[in-house]
């Protein structure tokens, strides 16, 4: 894991962006760390999942224990206004339980709280491998977009092998959690669905986000701001 009391290296002149990274990898780090949200906001995003299966596994309740997983989340919602902090992760929960309800409500299904995830992680895992077998990994583009080179990167093959391990990594949770929760989907196994998702949520994306870690720091890249960050 990286180790957030080190700053990163800045480059001199006004400014921001990725001239505030001396490498490749210490920008990806970075913005790997931000996309997770934090101790909080890992925590923020698995309470609306954990409310919904504790109060079906008591009540066996569609209807309470929705109520409930919405409640939750607009209560972290208002803390977190009280508080005058960032509502992003928050708000992510409330419209992932807000999705499942509508889903579950039309169908009547409990089970059917957790097939927008389903469908959502293999979607992102789709994007992911595609973009990696046509030559193009995603996390690329993450690069580009922060150096203002958008597709420079892919003239590196040494950054676009380095780019394309990034991806599988980032692709992993994803397809783990399709092929773990399919099977309880179908199988109308609505505790087991619920335990999963918290299971493979925060703590296999903090496992994908080590591994990250690892291979940066084998990894030196220099990082050349482009025209249009400077």
């Amino acid at each position: 894991m990286p180790d957030a009391s080190a700053e990163p290296a800045r480059h001199d002149g006004p400014g921001d962006g990725a001239r505030r990274y001396a490498t490749v990898e210490e920008l990806v780090r970075s913005k790997l760390a931000e996309a997770l949200g934090g101790g909080r906001g890992i925590v923020e995003s698995a309470v609306p999942t954990i409310v919904f299966t504790v109060c079906w596994i008591v009540t066996k309740d569609l209807r309470t224990s929705l109520v409930a997983s919405v409640g939750s989340a607009v209560v972290l919602l208002a803390v977190r206004l009280v508080q005058r902090s960032t509502v992003q992760f928050v708000l992510n929960a409330l419209v992932g339980i807000a999705i499942a309800a509508v889903f579950a409500s039309r169908s009547g299904e409990a089970r059917d709280v957790f097939l927008p995830g389903i469908l959502y992680n293999g979607a992102y895992a789709a994007v992911f491998v595609v973009s990696i077998l046509v030559g193009w990994p995603l996390v690329g583009f993450l690069i580009g977009s922060l150096t203002g080179e958008p597709t420079e990167w892919h003239e590196d093959r040494q950054l676009v092998r380095l780019c394309s391990l990034l991806t599988w990594l980032f692709a992993a949770p994803c397809i783990v959690r399709v092929l773990v929760q399919y099977p309880l989907w179908a199988g109308d196994h609505v505790a087991l669905l619920g335990t999963s998702k918290v299971v493979l949520g925060w703590p296999l994306q903090v496992a994908a986000f080590a591994a990250m870690a690892w291979v940066l720091s084998r990894n030196a890249t220099p990082l050349e701001p482009g025209p249009h960050a400077r």
